[in-house]
């Protein structure tokens, strides 16, 4: 198997990244969602005050190899607050290639923002998944995660365009 690093994004990853959000926006059947551009994830993420951070697997050549780095999967994280727990890091996307899948690459930038979560002293790290996505929710529980939805019963709502504007009078 080929070496792996997760590392920190830079700038000059966003073409990929949105490549990648593409991508699983594809795998889980809602590409028509996607309307970030790779000019919004440079400014919301490289900015002064980033919106968020991410995380990038790039499979790294074999010695003698002329090929560079290839990015093959990507963690979107961010800082969010629980009033009952303090600070916690929310993972908004993880994805890995389907040709990558199956070799610990997930698992790596799962640990690596946990790493992060603990570094930056927050006492929960939470996540979404999709119903239909069995494969993810048993890697999840494998790595000690606990369902919400099946513990507490916690839905997830979100307010955007037109109900967002009528909800903030304007």
């Amino acid at each position: 198997m080929a070496s792996v690093r997760i590392r920190e994004a830079k700038e000059g990853d966003c073409g990929d990244i949105l490549r990648l959000i593409r991508e699983l926006a594809e795998f889980e059947n809602l590409s028509d969602q996607v309307k970030i551009s790779e000019e919004a994830l440079r400014a919301d993420g490289f900015g002064e005050n980033p919106f968020y951070h991410c995380l990038v697997a790039e499979i790294l050549p074999a010695s003698g190899e002329l090929l560079g780095p290839c990015v093959v999967g990507y963690g979107i994280y961010y800082f969010i607050y629980s009033t009952w727990k303090g600070r916690t890091i929310y993972l908004e996307d993880i994805y890995v290639m389907p040709e990558y899948r199956g070799q610990g690459i997930g698992s790596k930038i799962i640990k690596k923002v946990a790493e992060v979560a603990l570094d930056k002293g927050c006492s929960q790290f939470r996540l979404a998944v999709l119903d239909w996505n069995q494969r993810a929710m048993d890697l999840y529980k494998a790595l000690g995660a606990r369902d919400l939805t099946e513990a507490e019963g916690w839905h997830f709502f979100c307010f955007e365009g037109e109900a967002m504007r009528k909800l903030a009078g304007k």
